[in-house]
């Protein structure tokens, strides 16, 4: 059998999917390990009960847990540069310029940012509780989640001229303008913590990333929000993993029924390679030997003269009564009703319109 070509497209095709697919599979685990330990995190009100549950805890650690406060920085906090009565102890600034770029292939213009400056602060801060009890939060840089809100957003868009114009559609790029934006976790906001809580050797709280590989969590939402979004990314991650499979289960099904009709062609042409054997087999003309190439062609030349009209593998041994024709076999007039109707007249070049069904054999 002939080797089963698999086109480029189809392997890109097949490839893509299936790597695709295992990125999103392994991304949902991820995010599914994480939402199980989550759900499974113990939950601590921020006061005096606080330190004696750590006391009693080994090591004076808890590695996973949910505690809730209000922001308060340790010394001074940090200003908005555009709005001086707001305070925070985080701040994050940003500057992006947008520009247009032509697209030769939809033939359309796209939108391209690019990021001109960033600058983050932050100063020390704790969560407090009911009775000012305060945990301390370290490295929050570090953390996950929606942890500062959006404090300035201006958009300065530029103003063109003629020359700019023609230059712009000459090089293909429009400037459209700066957008800066400014991000702060504001003083006395309300802050959700997970992380590794432990209690230092001097009796103050700390809330620091985890030390087994956990995801460390700092957020201005509560903490069913929290957990709602972290269900909705794995959600996410498992939909793509799903149709990533799909797609390449697909592609693998497009592969095996081309090899099918491909086995099918191959089957039907052994079939008819067997029956052509097999009549070659039965014809004794066939299986004479010859000898010589002039012999074999005058004995190929004889066998097609001398073919019957029906079946036209075995020679004419048979005349018919009345219209003398010999045409046929006598297998070939026992089996059709009336061989003569079929035979065409050479001398003639007509129809034989013989209905006579009496044959003999020629001796």
């Amino acid at each position: 059998m002939e080797e089963f070509p698999v086109k480029v497209s189809e392997a890109v095709c097949l490839g893509a999917s299936l790597a695709l697919s295992g990125i999103c599979y392994c991304l949902y685990k991820k995010s599914r390990t994480t939402l199980d330990k989550l759900e499974d995190a113990p939950h601590f009100t921020i006061d005096g009960k606080l330190k004696d549950i750590l006391k009693v805890t080994p090591g004076a650690c808890l590695q996973y847990a949910v505690i809730e406060g209000a922001v308060q920085p340790v010394g001074e906090p940090l200003t908005s540069s555009f709005q001086k009565e707001m305070f925070g102890v985080l701040q994050k600034f940003l500057l992006r310029e947008h520009r247009l770029v032509w697209n030769s292939l939809s033939r359309t213009w796209t939108d391209s940012e690019r990021v001109l400056h960033q600058r983050v602060t932050a100063v020390p801060f704790v969560l407090v509780g009911s009775d000012n009890t305060a945990v301390r939060v370290l490295c929050p840089l570090q953390a996950s989640g929606v942890h500062m809100e959006t404090t300035h957003e201006k958009f300065h868009q530029v103003n063109y001229g003629f020359s700019d114009i023609i230059g712009q559609y000459l090089s293909g790029e429009k400037l459209k303008g700066q957008l800066e934006t400014e991000e702060m976790l504001k003083v006395g906001a309300t802050l959700t913590g997970v992380g590794e809580l432990i209690l230092d050797t001097d009796g103050t709280l700390n809330l620091r990333p985890p030390s087994n590989g956990s995801e460390y969590f700092l957020s201005i939402t509560d903490f069913d929000t929290l957990l709602g979004e972290q269900e909705s990314t794995a959600g996410w991650w498992k939909g793509l993993a799903i149709a990533s499979a799909v797609a390449g289960a697909g592609v693998l099904l497009w592969l095996g029924r081309r090899y099918y009709n491909q086995l099918k062609v191959h089957w039907q042409r052994e079939k008819e390679r067997r029956e052509f054997d097999r009549l070659r087999a039965e014809n004794p003309r066939a299986r004479a030997p010859v000898a010589g190439h002039e012999a074999i062609e005058d004995e190929e030349e004889e066998h097609l003269e001398n073919a019957c009209v029906i079946c036209l593998t075995q020679p004419r041994n048979c005349i018919l009564l009345e219209c003398g024709h010999v045409c046929c076999c006598t297998a070939a007039t026992r089996l059709s009703p009336s061989p003569a109707a079929l035979f065409v007249d050479r001398a003639s070049a007509g129809w034989c319109l013989s209905t006579m069904f009496e044959a003999t054999v020629i001796t």
